[in-house]
């Protein structure tokens, strides 16, 4: 689900507009990237974590609501917790913030609703793995050294192996359902890219709060019938909030951080993490057979994120120093 170098030294949250709120918002000024890549390292994992907490109850309310209704209500509820929480002040935005705020709610749209409807067509792991090409290829593109497109490399090595196992099984793969996929990995690019820039250009967390309206927004004429179902069954509406917290706002907002603390092209490299760890919670917690091409693209990809790591505090401390030194 991507995650945008001083931190910020301000006298309040307040003084800058900066949205605070339960550990989801972080504070930052318009183009000031807070430091840290450890700590981004952090977040992805625990979005990781949040993730497969999330798919567990999602998939109880496929059933029932469809995945376009699933993919609508979990956004608008996403949202509204966002916007109750960020509290953003969007009468003060200017027409770029606007622009990058509604290309980041289009590529969220796109991203959740396509790999839901693709989930209805083919198996999961597949799926992961083809949506994996998105955010892999744009962290290639955005390499600029060979290091860099090792980790890639490694790391799309790693993601072909859980592939080749996931499509081990004999059965054909529906088309449209790789179509779908695709298409969501393309989006998943895109909200790499335009959330690095709602990163940058508007504090705390009110840009995601705002674009996960505008997907929910967006999804609507085709999640409205599950919507409905929901609003008319309370018990719904409570596991569809939970699925909410647990796969929209807490992900998302930990990512949208991360995001803040790392280039684009290691944000990319370590969402690769995120199958990976579904590998593990499946053996773990629902006793799935993980074989050996699992467990070699497993150790394949935790290499890639680790390597990508390194080399950005690498590059960091020269950096560092010299304006230590300024």
């Amino acid at each position: 689900m991507t995650t945008p170098a001083t931190r910020p030294t301000t006298p309040s949250a307040a003084a800058t507009g900066v949205g605070v709120g339960v550990g989801f918002g972080v504070g930052t000024r318009p183009g000031i990237r807070p430091s840290g890549t450890m700590p981004a390292v952090a977040m992805i994992l625990a979005s990781c974590i949040s993730l497969q907490f999330g798919a567990a109850l999602a998939m109880q309310l496929f059933p029932e609501l469809g995945s376009w209704g699933v993919t609508t209500l979990r956004l608008l509820l996403a949202a509204g917790v966002l916007l109750l929480v960020a509290r953003p002040r969007i009468l003060s935005w200017s027409r770029r913030q606007w622009m990058h705020v509604l290309l980041f709610g289009v590529a969220i749209a796109g991203m959740n609703g396509f790999f839901f409807a693709s989930l209805a067509l083919i198996p999961l792991g597949p799926a992961v793995a083809i949506e994996f090409i998105g955010p892999l290829t744009l962290a290639a593109v955005l390499s600029r050294k060979p290091r860099h497109l090792a980790w890639v490399g490694l790391a799309l090595v790693g993601m072909a192996l859980l592939g080749v196992e996931s499509f081990d099984s004999g059965e054909p793969l529906d088309p449209l359902g790789v179509l779908f996929t695709l298409i969501a990995g393309g989006f998943w690019a895109g909200y790499i890219l335009m959330g690095a820039r709602v990163g940058a250009s508007v504090p705390g967390t009110g840009g995601l709060a705002v674009a996960f309206a505008v997907a929910g927004v967006l999804t609507m004429p085709l999640g409205f019938g599950g919507v409905a179902a929901a609003v008319a069954a309370p018990w719904l509406l409570l596991l569809a909030l939970g699925t909410a917290m647990l796969s929209s706002v807490v992900p998302y907002s930990l990512e949208f951080a991360a995001l803040r603390r790392v280039p684009k092209h290691v944000f990319g490299v370590l969402l690769s993490l995120e199958p990976v760890m579904a590998a593990l919670s499946g053996w773990l917690l629902l006793g799935q057979d993980v074989g050996l091409l699992a467990i070699i693209a497993i150790f394949l990809v935790v290499a890639a994120s680790a390597g990508s790591t390194l080399s950005s505090v690498q590059e960091r401390r020269p950096a560092s120093a010299a304006r230590a030194t300024a």
